[in-house]
């Protein structure tokens, strides 16, 4: 593999050519980052400090902030870091590590969003059965499958584009090593290994969006049986979570879905599932919701508590 392979170190194109537009994308991603950063720790910290915790909505929303965090991380720090660079450079090694986890901890999110579907086709369609169905043995298993599958899809990535050469050019059209604009640098026919990328990404993601919105069509269609006051619950939770998967799936699908192709307009699309559905699943998940708002209120304001009588007491 390195006889075949020259390239050591990629150089990225980033967002833009123009200095005072990096200098403004920085200062936006910084406000994005520490937002993403701050929020989906608090809904961390608030629902394991909380009873919410007990609820498999919510401990399936306390790993998809994980996922979130984690997703970004891999991300966004190094955009940051190269818009007030004057060349930006990653070397092969970190690049095809970048490719790996982004798709690991997107995957993982993928797969979370499908089993948080699943806890609601549960709790609105079968609720006599739902503390039966959704037992915490239950839930423990299909985190455990959503990290499983994540690792294959991730590995199965990074194998596909492992062992392609690399002999030059070296300049990636994009602000992170993502598998199209990769395919293109590479020395060697990738037609068919588009193709493998196609039924990899974005026929999973395809499918797993219509499963989740055949789910939802589903709810919508249990809820009209339901009493009018019981709807607003029920419509408040999956409306955040039709939300979240809207922003998340419509950018990756318009760019994985067609063969080995890419536009100018990927690298906005990026931005939204690496920044921007990350930084607002947060404010979609508690803004409408009573039981987060107040295990938020509750949990931070009994810190604030401890925290002021410590004090008091090391004054004293």
């Amino acid at each position: 593999m390195d006889q075949s392979n020259n390239v050591i170190v990629l150089i990225l194109m980033g967002l833009s050519k123009n200095k005072n537009i990096e200098i403004l994308c920085f200062v936006l991603f910084l406000f994005c980052y520490i937002a993403i950063c701050g929020g989906n720790l608090l809904i961390m910290i608030s629902i394991m400090c909380s009873q919410l915790i007990e609820q498999p909505m919510y401990f399936f929303l306390n790993y998809l902030s994980l996922s979130d965090l984690c997703y970004t991380s891999t991300v966004t720090p190094k955009l940051m870091t190269d818009l007030l660079a004057e060349r930006k450079t990653i070397s092969y090694s970190n690049c095809m590590t970048q490719l790996f986890t982004t798709h690991l901890f997107g995957g993982v999110e993928i797969f979370i969003l499908t089993g948080m579907a699943y806890d609601r086709y549960v709790a609105i369609c079968k609720p006599l059965h739902y503390t039966v169905i959704m037992s915490r043995e239950r839930c423990n298993t299909i985190i455990t499958a959503c990290c499983t599958g994540a690792l294959i899809h991730s590995a199965s990535q990074f194998l596909l584009t492992i062992f392609l050469p690399f002999c030059g050019p070296n300049e990636m059209d994009h602000y992170f090593c993502n598998m199209y604009p990769l395919l293109k640098l590479a020395s060697t026919d990738t037609y068919r290994i588009g193709l493998l990328v196609i039924v990899n990404s974005g026929l999973i993601a395809l499918m797993t969006f219509v499963i989740l919105m055949v789910s939802y069509f589903l709810i919508l269609y249990t809820l009209r049986a339901y009493p009018a006051e019981s709807h607003s619950k029920a419509l408040s939770t999956c409306t955040s979570h039709v939300r979240v998967v809207v922003l998340f799936f419509v950018p990756e699908l318009l760019i994985y879905i067609w063969p080995a192709t890419t536009f100018p307009e990927d690298k906005v699309f990026a931005l939204f599932y690496t920044i921007i559905a990350p930084m607002f699943n947060p404010l979609i998940y508690t803004l409408r919701n009573t039981e987060m708002k107040n295990a938020l209120r509750k949990v931070w304001c009994e810190l604030a508590f401890h925290c002021s009588f410590n004090l008091h007491f090391i004054n004293n």
